[in-house]
């Protein structure tokens, strides 16, 4: 069984300007998605699907299947790829929408836009995120693992100071797991930051706590999850419940940790945290862009990725 990839790009970087998904930032125009695909493909995944936007998709789905055409799986097969569209009205027909909203309806809305083209179990990742090859790896053969499996799913963790920016305070969901490795919450933290002192603070969301300092080891989401077809049934309720509270509202969205928080509490699904040694990087401002740009060049000038990574 080959795992799927499902590649969350339909936000527009506000912080950051522009269209991130798609900014060159390897020594040979390379994005991180595509990086993030490389190490898929190597970590024995066999299809990659795309949530994007319908003004963009076109433009998209062809660079795309530029880029990736000759590129193989491990069995020798051709990667295979799909473009799924998440837009304001793909909601329930049961349900109308304040008219006025323009927010999209958050990253477990974009998932299940996924529904149809998804019968395996799969990966989900943001667009704009470096994760690593370890984290592919193990995410990788806990979906292998659990291919039979119903109402299990993993998050991976990755340490809180291996996911920070030096242009800025950054928000961050704080994982809690029982002894089994089993998560029980996800907390948000604002304005997270290393200071002079080589402490990590933050600001605690939920309890208003301000400038706290945090545990530098303490594991955090960055929205990589492994998921087995159930979960679409699963978060598509969870989703109508949401809707019947917030159908209404112009900005309130439906999260990935907010669906598998309803999961957890309802006993339908049992989340498992796994750790990662890698560490995670981003463009969160404009400012991350050059340090991201010299890491990528670091790689090939080691030989942890060939440049360029893919050929024509």
């Amino acid at each position: 069984m080959k795992p799927t990839l499902l590649v969350l790009a339909a936000g527009m970087g506000s912080r950051y300007g522009g269209l991130k998904q798609m900014d060159g930032l390897g020594p040979n125009g390379e994005t991180i998605i595509d990086y993030s695909i490389y190490d898929a493909v190597q970590a024995g995944f066999g299809k990659v699907v795309y949530i994007v936007r319908e003004y963009f998709k076109e433009q998209f789905e062809q660079t795309v299947r530029e880029k990736y055409s000759n590129v193989k799986c491990i069995d020798g097969e051709p990667l295979e790829f799909q473009f799924v569209t998440q837009e304001l009205n793909k909601i329930p027909e049961r349900f109308t929408m304040n008219p006025e909203r323009q927010k999209p309806w958050g990253t477990a809305h974009a998932v299940l836009m996924a529904k149809d083209v998804i019968k395996e179990p799969f990966a989900v990742i943001n667009g704009d995120d470096y994760y690593g090859k370890d984290s592919f790896r193990i995410l990788g053969d806990w979906l292998r693992a659990h291919e039979n499996s119903e109402g299990v799913y993993s998050i991976v963790g990755f340490e809180l100071d291996h996911t920070l920016s030096e242009s800025g305070g950054v928000s961050r969901g704080i994982c809690s797991y029982d002894a089994e490795q089993h998560l029980t919450d996800v907390a948000e933290h604002l304005n997270i930051a290393k200071e002079a002192d080589g402490k990590v603070y933050g600001d605690n969301s939920v309890t208003g706590e301000t400038h706290i300092e945090l545990i530098a080891n303490a594991l955090c989401s960055m929205n990589m999850w492994g998921f087995t077809p159930d979960y679409f049934e699963k978060s598509g309720r969870v989703f109508e419940s949401f809707l019947e509270a917030n159908s209404q509202e112009l900005k309130k969205e439906f999260y990935i940790p907010y669906a598998i928080d309803c999961m957890i509490k309802s006993g339908e699904a049992k989340t498992d945290v796994l750790s990662t040694p890698s560490h995670w990087f981003g463009v969160t401002y404009k400012e991350d862009r050059p340090a991201v740009v010299a890491k990528f060049q670091e790689f090939a000038d080691q030989g942890v990725y060939p440049t360029p990574l893919y050929k024509k």
